[in-house]
């Protein structure tokens, strides 16, 4: 129990700054040994993991999630808030194909590759500071194109794997398309909603509830936890990108990848 609440704070402040929480994850459930003992029950916990965030996403962002689905069906894309709707479905594509075509390769390979993924920590954390600090903040939210949100979704095919950081991959592109701090990361938290989601109901199409049953005390405290702390990170984020920029999350995920390097090194 103590070891799904820390995995479900990992999830709850790694989902949302851009330093990667499938990382975190495996780092701590494999390098650490916090949570390794659930054994082929892993996976679907750290999807349960990332529901509590997703729940975190609908609650914090209620209203606008709810005026964005309706406007959508109501009015389409000519309505600016309707527009989002497409722009969403637009973006969750990409990743959605890769993930169910390359599926076994992200589960058997690459997920247990340790310098892939403290490699794709440091590289992407540089990106995403270089990414935010030569480009311009000159466009809203509402200013996106269908080729923005499009291109945004393309990146987070790079996300699925671990290291990369979906938060940060989909923030740089944003940031690389001239979209503000704050709506970067906005535009981001929205997608992910959609991502778990559709991985939730393709993971128990595929294996059942038993997974999940099994162990449903340790999901449900897990996916409390990472919903709390998730509402939490969204907050602190959004405030902090208004005056900050990414310097501090590139330089914790070069750390962490160094350390994991030469952790493996020295074992």
């Amino acid at each position: 129990m103590l070891e799904a609440i820390i995995l479900g704070i990992i999830q709850g402040i790694a989902e949302f700054l851009p330093i990667s929480s499938s990382a975190h994850l495996i780092i701590f459930r494999d390098i650490f040994g916090i949570g390794n003992s659930m054994g082929d029950s892993a996976l679907a916990f750290d999807l349960a993991l990332h529901l509590g965030t997703v729940l975190a996403i609908i609650v914090f962002f209620f209203k606008d999630l709810w005026n964005i689905f309706i406007k959508g069906i109501t009015k389409g894309p000519k309505d600016k808030e309707g527009k989002m709707l497409w722009y969403i479905i637009v973006a969750t594509i990409p990743a959605a194909l890769i993930g169910v075509l390359f599926e076994e390769i992200i589960e058997d390979v690459i997920r247990g590759q340790y310098y892939l993924i403290a490699s794709a920590l440091i590289l992407m954390g540089i990106i995403i500071y270089i990414a935010d600090k030569n480009s311009k903040q000159k466009k809203d939210i509402n200013s996106m194109t269908m080729k923005d949100a499009f291109l945004i979704g393309c990146s987070q095919m790079f996300a699925l794997i671990p290291g990369f950081s979906r938060s940060g991959t989909t923030i740089a592109t944003a940031r690389v398309l001239k979209l503000n701090r704050e709506d970067a990361a906005k535009f981001s938290f929205f997608l992910s909603a959609p991502v778990v989601l559709g991985a939730a109901v393709w993971f128990v199409i595929k294996r059942g509830f038993s997974p999940i049953l099994d162990n449903l005390s340790l999901f449900i405290t897990g996916t409390l936890v990472a919903f709390v702390i998730g509402i939490l990170c969204i907050s602190f984020l959004l405030k902090y990108l208004r005056k900050n920029d990414f310097k501090l999350f590139m330089w914790y995920r070069v750390a962490l990848g160094l350390f994991v390097i030469i952790y493996l090194i020295l074992k």
